[in-house]
């Protein structure tokens, strides 16, 4: 990403118009032009942008950032002088090349026809203003050198053209930065850590990066059991070089291109196993399920014998600093090898409010962690992202969905309206199944760790109280949502409000109003059909479909509620999908464009109707080879 920016002649200006952010950049300050960080308001654009922008008055920066992208033939080796600030760069990590200390002396920044300077008498060499590179490290002692920027730009560029062969996925700049920056830190330090925000796409830069592996040998995938499925898919969708093979014991395959995805139990249970093969590439997904390294599962993950460890996690920290020390120890062990050391350097001193500390702390980060923003890369963002994801089912969901349906078969699905409302019936025991068994057996005592959905959901949720991200969750059941109200009072001490058909007009203003309010609560949970349309709560930006709708324009819909004017923000809409089921019918259908009408309509229901047993059965099976 670039972020544009004006310069006055003694102060950074109002920025362009376009995606706004604030950014720390290094700029000359005062009337003797002592370099200091500031806060700069700046206009994010994506490399093809740029070149295409409309810019009144374009200043050297600008001009030379536009012949590096338009000359294919300009190298790495990009050289720097002093000139005034336009543009600068931020899509590579800091590289201590080039010293920008408070108080530093700099010459009085030379006109706008410095850009077109030579160096050496080479007339092809792009010049690059210091401006255009002026991103500060995390103490504010170093920026960006111009060969740095350059060959990052260059690298993600290569990224991007290589990954068009081979992933399925058109990356957006900042996700072929991100595989990029895992292939240079990997390379450099055995191990990193992708922290970027939910919804910008951890798994498709991953699997990107795990293409480029490939040929290296197996690679393995740990992750939360509920995920496991959506790891296979999302392989098998994006990479077709890849083949991912959900292992459940047994021999572990040892050929190239091979990913093996398991869950973290399987982990724990087989971990002797698993620590016999030499992998090419180790992958942990929501990697904060290993924060404490004392318990069994942190240990088996340390004992693997990988090239290369990636830890995937959108919150490093979740309760204190030790967790994140547990993290960086495990990918990156001969930086982070010494856990008394780090409590010393960083934990107690943060704890005791030192700021120098906590600038140590993120210096030390810098080369391998990564954690962007939506804000960050706002330029590079649709409106929406959206972001489709298979549960799995548990063992308890299995055995009841195919109990269900085996019980519809031998009673017959009849004839005429009663063949109708028979199938509605099916259908709708078998989608309740998959958001949680107890709605169907009534045994609700306990409700963690028996629906893969309903602890997705909680991982999700878990990151947005994390992260201060209200959030609205849409179900079709009245009986999921007092579900979903009592599970996260229980788990988070968050009483959710639930807007339903069986309020008043008074108690479902009060709802909203109170949502929408600054200190509204951080959950809200909606029926799907009263509150798919008229509302307006773009207090949040993040929408959980916990169930599937026929009709994805219902569902559309409701994600409206946040999508629409008054929103500021690039809007996140989390479908779940129970994998193997009914649910996944649905989703493929949605993907087809080709869903059936509105089920509450008795023109979806007779669509469902007029298929022959068969059909109907194979709709409603559950999908085992998967």
């Amino acid at each position: 990403m670039f972020a544009l920016w004006t310069w006055t002649g003694s102060r950074p200006g109002r920025a362009p118009e376009g995606d706004r952010e604030t950014v720390a950049l290094a700029v000359p300050t005062g009337p003797h032009g002592a370099i200091e960080v500031t806060e700069v308001d700046c206009a994010l654009v994506d490399p093809d942008d740029l070149v295409h922008l409309d810019l009144t008055d374009a200043g050297p920066s600008v001009l030379a950032w536009r012949a590096v992208l338009q000359d294919g033939s300009d190298q790495d080796d990009a050289a720097s002088v002093d000139s005034p600030p336009l543009i600068a760069d931020r899509s590579g990590q800091t590289a201590r090349t080039r010293r920008a200390r408070a108080h530093e002396e700099v010459r009085p920044p030379p006109g706008a026809a410095d850009a077109d300077q030579t160096d050496q008498g080479r007339p092809d060499r792009t010049v690059l203003p210091t401006a255009a590179h002026a991103v500060p490290d995390a103490v504010g002692t170093s920026i960006v050198s111009a060969e740095r920027a350059v060959r990052v730009l260059r690298e993600t560029q290569c990224v991007r053209t290589e990954l068009q062969e081979g992933l399925k996925a058109q990356l957006r700049p900042y996700q072929a930065r991100g595989v990029g920056w895992l292939h240079e830190t990997v390379a450099a330090h055995g191990g990193a850590v992708l922290a970027d925000e939910m919804g910008l796409g951890k798994t498709v830069q991953t699997i990107g990066f795990l293409l480029g592996r490939g040929g290296s040998g197996p690679q393995l995938v740990v992750c939360p059991t509920s995920v496991v499925g959506n790891w296979a898919h999302e392989i098998t969708r994006f990479a077709s070089g890849l083949r991912p093979v959900v292992w459940r014991g047994g021999e572990v395959s040892d050929e190239a291109g091979t990913v093996v995805v398991i869950g973290y139990p399987m982990l724990r249970l087989h971990g002797t196993a698993l620590a016999d093969q030499r992998w090419a590439t180790a992958v942990f997904d929501e990697a904060q399920a290993l924060k404490n390294p004392r318990t069994q599962i942190s240990k088996a993950a340390r004992a693997l014998s990988a090239q290369a460890t990636v830890a995937l996690t959108g919150t490093p920290v979740e309760n204190h600093l030790e967790e994140l020390w547990a993290l960086l120890n495990l990918v990156t062990p001969r930086l982070f090898g010494h856990r008394t050391q780090f409590r010393r350097r960083f934990v107690r001193p943060i704890h005791e409010g030192s700021a120098a500390a906590a600038v140590r702390l993120r210096d030390t980060l810098e080369p391998v962690l990564l954690a962007r923003k939506k804000a960050q890369v706002a330029a590079s963002l649709p409106a929406k992202i959206h972001s489709d994801l298979l549960c799995d089912l548990t063992a308890e969901q299995e055995g009841l969905y195919d109990q269900l349906l085996d019980k519809a078969i031998d009673d017959g699905f009849g004839h005429g309206a009663q063949r109708q409302s028979r199938v509605l019936a099916a259908l709708t025991a078998l989608k309740q199944v998959c958001n949680h068994p107890g709605l169907i057996t009534g045994e609700l005592s306990e409700l963690a760790g028996r629906s893969g959905k309903l602890d997705l959901c909680t991982d999700i949720v878990a990151n947005n109280l994390e992260t201060g991200a209200p959030t609205l969750i849409f179900t079709q059941y009245r009986a999921t949502g007092d579900l979903l109200v009592r599970h996260l009072d229980e788990q988070f001490g968050v009483r959710a409000p639930f807007f339903h058909g069986g309020l008043d007009q008074a108690e479902r203003a009060e709802i909203v109003t109170g949502f929408q309010s600054e200190d509204g609560p951080p959950i809200l949970i909606l029926s799907l059909r009263a509150a798919g349309t008229g509302l307006t709560l773009t207090r949040a930006a993040d929408v959980i479909h916990y169930d599937r709708w026929w009709n994805p324009a219902v569902e559309a819909q409701a994600s409206d509620r946040v999508h629409r004017i008054g929103q500021t923000r690039t809007v996140t809409i989390t479908t779940l999908t129970s994998g193997t089921t009914v649910e996944e019918h649905i989703a493929g259908m949605h993907e087809r464009k080709s869903a059936l009408a509105d089920l509450g309509d008795s023109a979806g229901i007779a669509a469902l109707a007029r298929l022959d047993d068969d059909q109907l059965i194979e709709i409603l099976r559950r999908k085992r080879e998967n």
